[in-house]
């Protein structure tokens, strides 16, 4: 029997059968599960939900004692966000957020794959719709932000990360909304086969063994394996899952594909998921600079398809959001902002002079409109500088993860 219950009311060993309001308000991942664990009962009550509904058959009921049952009005959907471009600071802050949700989102779809059960279609939906949403308000926020994870983190957040660099490039690339959401769904989903590969590897500080790399080049089939049994996965998902590692000139895995042979999304896939990889904090390396990363990238012939490849410059700028560079005035900044006059004047906040070795007040210089251009990228480790990162996201830098 279902009844609707103040989310006051809730106990452990209900069977929550549907939680009203907004999936941004709570953050479970599931839409009905038995509530097995008193830190879940303190997020549902800590939220904004008013009414759960339980399923009596399936757990606890209300105790007799307890009030009558609220008769909650039937939620009447709003009309979706006019969205605005929004300050960068802002829509970090909201991405925080969204990346928190998005990583104990999936975690715990990953885990579900891991057991061979099926993921629900309309949570994964509506997580990609918010990240959608998210780099619509302002491309850059989220990807940059999604950048900062930590080593241990990496499995999920790259996930996190390469969906939202798939819809970003999707875009760029003039793809239809449908497939839009179609490149966001693979981005989500391209990494879930590493699941099947040992921790110790995953996370191991050196280099891998011949025996642990081929371990490691099974996890797009061991993916495929996992996603196949989701009825509402389409084939597009399931290829860049399958090929995402494959290289134009047929260097790549599992199948040495050539140009002609691999899928637009599998070379968006490859491009994504490598530009995230190379750029975030390894057990084994310290993450590139995201400017030195697209140059190693360009320098990588017959990786990545030319056109795509190009597309992803145009969306990312050739000076990512995070880049450390000087200016021929000597003044060293950070880029916090591309600007659609050019991919080489983005806009800059200095706060360092390079002449004087000292800081200076911090000013924001669009590079478009000011008499002064980018002379060389630098190295925050070279020059001392420490939470250069505080910059241009506007947040203080944490003890531990961004997204905890």
């Amino acid at each position: 029997m279902l009844k609707c219950i103040p989310a006051s009311q809730v106990i452990v060993g209900m069977y929550i059968h549907k939680i009203d309001g907004a999936w941004m308000e709570h953050g479970f991942w599931k839409s009905h599960f038995l509530l097995r664990h008193t830190d879940d009962l303190q997020r549902l009550q800590d939220s904004s939900v008013q009414g759960v509904w339980i399923d009596t058959l399936k757990g606890c009921d209300v105790a007799p004692a307890a009030p009558a049952v609220l008769k909650l009005a039937p939620v009447v959907a709003k009309p979706r966000e006019v969205l605005t471009r929004h300050e960068m600071k802002v829509e970090v802050a909201r991405a925080v957020k969204l990346c928190a949700v998005a990583k104990r989102a999936v975690i715990t779809m990953f885990g579900e794959l891991r057991m061979g059960r099926a993921v629900e279609p309309t949570q994964v939906t509506q997580l990609v719709d918010d990240i959608s949403q998210s780099l619509l308000r302002h491309p850059h926020a989220l990807i940059s932000l999604a950048r900062l994870k930590t080593a241990n983190e990496y499995t999920y957040m790259h996930s996190v990360a390469v969906c939202g660099l798939m819809i970003a490039l999707a875009r760029q690339l003039g793809l239809s909304p449908d497939f839009i959401q179609e490149a966001g769904l693979a981005g989500l989903f391209h990494d879930v086969g590493k699941m099947a590969v040992t921790e110790s590897i995953l996370s191991k500080p050196g280099a891998l063994t011949a025996l642990e790399f081929a371990s490691v080049r099974l996890h797009p089939v061991q993916g495929l394996d996992m996603l196949r049994h989701c009825p509402h996965i389409s084939a597009l998902v399931l290829d860049v899952c399958w090929h995402h590692h494959e290289k134009c000139d047929g260097s790549g895995y599992p199948h040495g594909l050539v140009q002609n042979q691999i899928s637009l999304f599998a070379q968006m896939g490859a491009v994504c998921d490598v530009y995230d990889a190379i750029t975030s904090e390894r057990p084994y390396k310290q993450g590139w600079g995201p400017a030195e990363a697209i140059q190693k990238m360009a320098e990588w012939k017959g990786h990545f398809d030319e056109r795509v490849f190009q597309a992803f410059v145009r969306c990312m700028g050739i000076y990512p959001v995070g880049t450390l560079v000087r200016l021929e005035s000597g003044r060293i900044g950070v880029v916090i902002e591309q600007t659609s006059m050019s991919l080489l004047m983005p806009t800059v906040k200095v706060f360092f002079s390079a002449r004087s070795r000292l800081p200076i007040s911090q000013v924001v210089v669009n590079l478009a409109k000011q008499p002064d251009k980018i002379v060389a990228r630098e190295n925050a480790e070279e020059w001392g500088f420490k939470h250069v990162d505080e910059l241009w996201s506007g947040l203080p830098h944490p003890k531990g993860s961004y997204f905890d």
